[in-house]
């Protein structure tokens, strides 16, 4: 049945019951993907064309099924695959001791009340940022409007379908054969080699995971080369200046030093490029409001509207924002509630409220204009996730000041913890969204339709993200956090958003390396504007500067090797006689290596929870790791060599 015909309207079948369980179904793995890739390593995928490959190799084998249904599809798989990006917050608050778990109901309607919102928000954004802007490239969003065209053109045979699934399952199969072996202590997961620079300390690391191939892919050339710069900043200047004269180990005084320092020298330059980034479109984003506003209007007074261009109506918009923050005001008197802020409770909901609608609309604004420019896989929310904690524990030291007891000062951690997950939502789901909708206006979809769908994946991913929160918690744990396994995930980024939590409530925040990395910050935004200016494709984003210093170097470096790699392939690709068709296999094929590793990943934390031991796989011991270490290194290189050539070889 198609969900349309409710209003007794005729059109293809697009919104559908099958379309919408499909994409619930499809969810249920790319989310429990996608929150293990970023406890892991701080980095999520996007799922659009990974969800329409799989579709539409599903939906071929049903006559009457459409390209606006495969678009519906991979929009609600996308939109709750994106959600997942709210573990870069809600880990924070068992980092803090203020939970032990997650609990379901509490970690669902975070999530779910942000990602509504944040629907909400983007939408009057689509005629601002998708219609007028066509300067934005939406990478995503064409890629996947490609494939969903492709997909309908060779319907009778599916060969792209056919191909593009195939080439998604082979890598992921390498992928998590890897990982089982990096499990079983036959291969190793991490190189590092520490040593002393000067008087300091540093290191180089490299991790053995398929799934930071597949991500430097993806993210391509100039954001790799960016984390490089990050990286060459982080270890290798700012990391032996500040650890000269540290006693201890290269190894440990290294790690200590990156975690109380470096890190906030990338704090600072993510804050900076933030700001700067909002400052770039507030002239557009108002002027395509005013606009969306205006065929509101003339909607209402009875002119003809394209369905191209049919929003959702800017009153249920209206509606429904304001009707979420009834179930935000609950959520958050349910946290206060027989704790020692009770007493303020009033004013703390009232200025919360104020704060997520006013900081979410401009979060909303930035998100869907950094995934226009460089795509929802590379726009690092994560720095608006410092931003909005660093506001909201900076609103709390406004009302109640600093000089409180340990009990009242954790107390309103995590209370700046729970309202900047909610924000957190908004910038997730806005990040995605107009993506979506580039991919519906490429292919001629109704927007109101792809809209109620990404409402529809955010409550599918809402649902998910709890239970698999729980599994990996109570299967690894959180490094930092005591009792936590060897194979703890560090959850980079909600550490690192707790930390500055506790520091600007507790008045002990490395400001010193805050600023220092805002000057940073402001250093690389000159030569990325200089850049620009000269009209040469070499860029210096400074937001994927700043995840490279602040990151650790296990995850980065790999990243880098990935774009390089994407970028030889993408070379060659340009070679071939169809370079659209060769690049958007390797696209899936790095899809492939990061569902393999990240889904592998889900079923390990199942068997250790199962199993109650930190190694259920192990079959060596210590005295094997050199071994591990060599023959893992170079089994790895081999396999990468043969998926890119075999990938090649689909592609043909």
């Amino acid at each position: 049945m198609d969900l349309a015909t409710v209003t007794g309207a005729r059109a293809p079948l697009e919104l559908t019951l099958r379309g919408v369980l499909l994409g619930g179904a499809i969810t249920l793995l790319f989310t429990a993907a996608n929150v293990y890739l970023g406890l892991k390593i701080g980095l999520t995928f996007a799922t659009s064309i990974p969800a329409a490959v799989i579709s539409m190799a599903i939906l071929r084998f049903f006559p009457s099924s459409t390209i606006y249904e495969n678009n519906i599809v991979q929009t609600v798989a996308s939109a709750a695959g994106t959600l997942a990006a709210i573990i870069f917050v809600l880990p924070g608050l068992v980092m803090i001791g203020w939970w032990t778990g997650f609990p379901y109901v509490t970690t669902a309607a975070i999530t779910m009340t942000g990602g509504i919102l944040g629907v909400m928000f983007s939408v009057p954004l689509r005629r601002a940022l998708v219609v007028d802007s066509p300067e934005l490239p939406y990478p995503e969003g064409r890629a996947a409007a490609e494939v969903l065209k492709v997909g309908a053109e060779s319907r009778e045979g599916g060969e792209e379908s056919a191909k593009g699934l195939k080439v998604i399952l082979v890598n992921a199969l390498a992928a998590a054969g890897f990982a089982v072996l990096t499990r079983m202590r036959l291969a190793a997961e991490e190189g590092a080699a520490f040593f002393k620079a000067g008087a300091g300390s540093t290191g180089i690391i490299g991790g053995l995971q398929f799934a930071l191939i597949g991500a430097g892919h993806l993210v391509g050339l100039t954001v790799g080369l960016a984390i490089l710069t990050g990286v060459v900043i982080g270890w290798w200047i700012a990391l032996p200046i500040l650890s000269a004269g540290v006693p201890g180990a290269a190894e440990e005084v290294a790690n200590t030093v990156f975690r109380s320092d470096v890190r906030f020298l990338g704090a600072g330059t993510i804050g900076v490029a933030a700001i700067w980034t909002l400052f770039k479109i507030i002239g557009p984003v108002a002027g395509g409001i005013r606009s969306s506003l205006a065929a509101s209007r003339a909607a209402r007074g009875g002119a003809v509207v394209a369905v191209g261009e049919r929003d959702l109506p800017i009153g249920v918009i209206g509606l429904v924002s304001l009707g979420t923050l009834f179930p935000i005001a609950w959520l958050l008197w349910s946290v206060l509630a027989g704790g020692p802020l009770e007493a303020s409770a009033g004013l703390l909901i009232a200025g919360s409220l104020v704060f997520v609608l006013v900081l979410g609309l401009v979060i909303a604004s930035v998100c869907g204009y950094m995934a226009g420019l460089i795509g929802a896989s590379n726009s690092p929310v994560s720095g608006i996730g410092i931003l909005s904690i660093v506001a909201a524990s900076l609103m709390l030291v406004g009302m109640f000041g600093r000089d409180l007891d340990p009990g009242t000062t954790q107390a309103l951690v995590a209370y700046a913890l729970i309202v900047t997950g909610i924000v957190f939502g908004v910038a997730t789901i806005s990040n995605d969204n107009l993506q979506d909708l580039k991919t519906g206006q490429l292919i001629g979809a109704t927007p109101w339709k792809q809209q109620v769908a990404l409402v529809l994946g955010v409550i599918f991913g809402s649902l998910v993200i709890p239970p698999v929160l729980s599994v990996l918690n109570a299967s690894f744990g959180f490094a930092g956090v005591p009792g936590a396994s060897a194979d703890a995930l560090p959850a980079p980024q909600a550490a690192l958003i707790s930390s500055l939590a506790k520091g600007v409530l507790g008045g002990d925040l490395r400001w010193d390396m805050i600023g220092i990395g805002a000057l940073i910050g402001a250093g690389v935004i000159l030569i990325d504007e200089v850049l620009a200016r000269t009209g040469t494709k070499l860029r210096l984003p400074p937001l994927a500067v700043g995840l490279g210093i602040y990151l650790p170097m296990g995850v980065t470096l790999t990243v880098v090797l990935g774009a390089v790699l994407g970028w030889f392939y993408d070379r060659a690709a340009d070679r071939a006689r169809d370079p659209e068709f060769v690049k958007r296999m390797g696209v899936l094929m790095a899809t492939g290596m990061i569902v393999g590793d990240s889904l592998f990943g889900v079923l390990y934390a199942g068997i250790v929870y199962e199993t109650g031991s930190d190694a259920p796989l192990a079959v060596t011991g210590p005295d094997f790791a050199p071994y591990a270490l060599a023959g893992g290194t170079l089994a790895f290189l081999v396999i990468t060599a043969s998926l890119y050539a075999y990938t090649r070889r689909k592609a043909r």
